[in-house]
């Protein structure tokens, strides 16, 4: 079992696929382009990343797919002092646990598409860790999540979700009924996946990118 270290040696780590146009945020492409969508996606990966290196700036690490090897995620690591990791697993689910259970605890795994997510919401689950929750959640609108904080491996929350669908948070709520973990879940926040989601994301997000 991986090593269990203070609060305030938090790993988190930021998700994140290789920006291809035609390849990433395809359901923002009838409203961005190809190119548009996997230019926001940059943005948002390099506003998660700032976030992530706040709260822990030795303690950054990007997990990546289909693999580590894109330009922009090379630069991404040496621009933020991130280490560089590919996902590994069939869906959502296994890729996070593994990415978790593959250095010490506690741990935060976040998603790349939440900007509203910010330095106060990391502190605020690794907080909770520190008092006791064996898990803090910060929910998305869509009915899913956008970071998961675990003080010490959690393998059975991942199991039988439907991911991607809007069953998601309630999914993992009753994994963790079940098992009797005792969790928090912080303000909910917006995950920029759909054209009706861009008008939630900071406009200089979008400065030059073109909307249709």
């Amino acid at each position: 079992m991986p090593e269990r270290r203070p609060s305030d040696a938090l790993r988190v780590l930021v998700f994140a696929r290789a920006p291809e146009p035609g390849r990433t945020k395809t359901r923002l492409i009838p409203a961005l382009g190809a190119k548009g969508a996997a230019r926001l996606h940059e943005r948002l990966l390099e506003h998660a990343l700032g976030v992530a290196r706040q709260v822990a700036p030795d303690h950054v690490e990007l997990w990546c797919t289909p693999d580590t090897d894109h330009p922009f995620l090379e630069r991404c690591a040496e621009r933020f002092g991130c280490s560089l990791h590919s996902q590994v697993g069939d869906d959502l689910g296994a890729r996070m646990r593994h990415a978790l259970e593959a250095g010490p605890f506690p741990a935060l795994v976040m998603g790349s598409d939440a900007p509203t997510l910010g330095v106060a919401d990391l502190v605020a689950a690794r907080d909770a860790l520190a008092g006791g929750q064996d898990v803090a959640l910060v929910p998305a609108l869509d009915g899913g999540y956008v970071l998961l904080a675990a003080a010490r491996p959690v393998p059975g929350l991942f199991e039988a979700v439907e991911w991607g669908s809007d069953r998601v948070l309630e999914q993992t709520r009753e994994r963790a009924r079940a098992q009797g973990l005792v969790w928090t879940e912080l303000e909910a926040r917006v995950d920029i996946d759909c054209p009706d989601d861009l008008g939630h994301c900071p406009p200089a997000l979008l400065r030059g990118i073109a909307t249709s």
